[in-house]
């Protein structure tokens, strides 16, 4: 995927839908620490179902995949959205402001 490619799908998943900003704050958490769905819905505060709804989007879209298969196997970033966090990181800092 291009670099311009990226980034519009990148603006449109975090920026451009409803469910950008908890996508994004999804994002700040992976980078942080490989995680499940249990523990980001606790971190985050959120529903289990909300998380593994965005997880899926993410990982459809490319941008984070599990690590095994199972229940309670970790999220990470994929190689793509890691080595390319300058423009995601630019999209979480228009959606969620003060809040990085």
């Amino acid at each position: 995927m291009g670099s311009d490619e990226f980034r519009v799908l990148v603006r449109w998943l975090i920026e451009g839908t409803k469910g950008g900003r908890v996508r994004a704050l999804i994002l700040l958490e992976l980078r942080r620490n490989p995680s499940n769905p249990h523990r980001l819905s606790r971190v985050l505060g959120l529903n289990y179902r909300t998380i593994t709804h965005h997880l899926e989007v993410l990982e459809r879209h490319g941008i984070v995949r599990r690590l095994a298969n199972g229940y309670g196997a970790p999220y990470v970033l994929t190689e793509l959205a890691a080595s390319r966090w300058s423009v995601i990181e630019e999209s979480i800092k228009r959606r969620l402001g003060g809040e990085v």
